[in-house]
């Protein structure tokens, strides 16, 4: 069902009526909710640890497992929106988010808050891939252009504004709940993003014949988790035979999900597109890329808090310039990628480089006496090269993909992204807790910020298999 031609008005097709900004307003706060649960934990990790305990094992599966969820359900959610209808998935999605948040803030113990990240993962999973389809419902091309340019500014200042947001709040330790309300902050906004979705999106008609792959989604999450599990608990209880059975049975599962993709009748990934090297490349490097930059953003929180003895509001601000640098890549890069293609992705390999190895030198000379002042032009450079990329790598990796596939491509990389996510806050801080233990935080920084550059090095290689150029963009 679509609704442009009653909400378009006279003389400006661009213009978006009172009814299409609440509808812009209801996606933006899902995709916000969820921006800002991605990235809060990373400020907030340890002052949750040292109120209900779990050490370092809560804080590797505090970022892991939302991302792990959303990961591994994300392809699921979007079939579930094709199948019984956007507006329908997405009301479940919010409320669901909404009650995990609200367990998450409640969380007694370690296992309640893990288990409570899982869930709102999973529904978070049901709710982002619902938004752009709804807009597509309702938006007319030119409305649809409007919303975009919304939409990244928006997201820009949440990136910088939600971990600052969490920092402050933690800091004020609002009626003695200390790290609780930045959860609990989320049973407001849902409720109010619940309750205006319920009266303002549109109604869409279900398609029953789209057939959904579970077996598939179960054997990849089971992987992950078997995977994810056992590089946690044995990094950090040692490797007996619980973690290493866990790791094997995720290799196992890994391989048995592989294989259901290629004889599956609708899986959730074309096994065509494996047999792309322009994408299987795009999809490697994305995989290593982003598991290495977004560990390495957790542990400069981890560093300045444990190792610098930061509070959580300062620690924050600390980390402001690279996602700074995020911002102002993704508005200077994207105007050129129809240009540059692949080239943009190694500018931004070799910025991030260039940042690493800034930040490497400083820690290196200064140590836990480092200045924050000395620190962040390094932090910045590190985050326009993480940015360059995150705004060309995907885009060019379906450079050469052929337009019917498109669309599962699209979908396979953003799980990919988030299973990255998950990947990189279990295996990059598992190195810094290592060394940190054996040599202290500086020694541990150094190293960390050594290993992330050195995937950064292998990735320049990637790059020359990748298309040479993004799709071109329809006008």
């Amino acid at each position: 069902m679509t609704t442009t031609s009653n909400d378009t008005v006279a003389g400006s097709p661009a213009r978006l009526t009172t009814r299409l900004r609440l509808i812009l307003i209801v996606v933006i706060l899902a995709d916000v909710l969820d921006l800002m649960d991605s990235t809060i934990t990373n400020i907030a990790a340890p002052t949750i640890v040292r109120d209900i305990g779990g050490g370092e094992s809560l804080i590797k599966w505090l970022g892991a497992s939302y991302a792990l969820a959303m990961g591994v359900l994300l392809l699921v959610g979007a079939r579930l929106g094709d199948r019984y209808g956007k507006r329908r998935i997405f009301l479940i999605g919010i409320a669901g988010f909404t009650l995990a948040s609200l367990a998450a803030g409640a969380s007694v113990d370690p296992v309640m808050l893990i288990a409570a990240r899982l869930v709102q993962g999973g529904f978070g999973a049901l709710l982002i891939p619902q938004g752009i389809g709804l807009l597509i419902a309702s938006f007319n091309r030119e409305q649809m252009r409007v919303a975009f340019s919304v939409f990244g500014p928006v997201m820009g200042a949440s990136a910088i504004l939600g971990p600052i947001l969490a920092g402050f709040i933690i800091s004020a330790n609002i009626g003695g709940l200390t790290w609780r309300p930045i959860f609990l902050i989320n049973i407001v906004l849902g409720a109010a993003g619940f309750v205006a979705a319920l009266q303002v999106l549109p109604r869409d008609e279900p398609a029953g014949r789209v057939v959904i792959d579970g077996l598939g989604a179960g054997l990849l999450g089971a992987s992950m988790l078997g995977l994810i599990y056992g590089l946690i608990e044995g990094s950090t209880d040692g490797w007996t035979a619980l973690p290493v059975g866990f790791l094997a049975a995720g290799v196992l599962l890994l391989g048995a999900f592989w294989v259901r993709q290629r004889k599956a009748a609708d899986p959730l990934i074309l096994p065509s597109l494996l047999s792309n090297r322009g994408f299987t490349a795009g999809m490697l490097l994305g995989l290593a890329f982003f598991a290495a930059v977004n560990g390495l953003a957790y542990v400069l929180s981890l560093f300045f808090q444990t190792g610098l003895g930061m509070t959580a509001r300062a620690a924050s601000i600390a980390l402001s310039p690279f996602m700074i640098g995020i911002i102002i890549a993704s508005f200077v890069c994207r105007p050129l990628l129809g240009k540059l293609g692949r080239m943009m992705v190694l500018i931004g390999l070799v910025l991030t480089l260039a940042g690493a190895a800034g930040v490497w030198a400083t820690v290196l000379n200064e140590g836990t006496h480092v200045s924050l002042w000395t620190l962040a032009p390094s932090i910045l450079v590190l985050g326009i090269g993480a940015g360059a990329c995150f705004t060309s790598l995907f885009d060019v990796a379906i450079g050469d993909v052929a337009p019917a596939e498109a669309g599962s491509a699209s979908g396979s990389l953003s799980a990919v992204q988030q299973l990255a996510a998950a990947i990189g806050s279990a295996v990059v801080t598992t190195i810094y807790f290592n060394q940190r233990i054996e040599h202290g935080a500086g020694h541990a920084m150094t190293v960390t910020v050594a290993v992330v550059a050195a995937i950064a090095a292998l990735g320049l290689g990637l790059v020359w298999l990748m298309p040479k150029s993004a799709p071109a963009e329809e006008h």
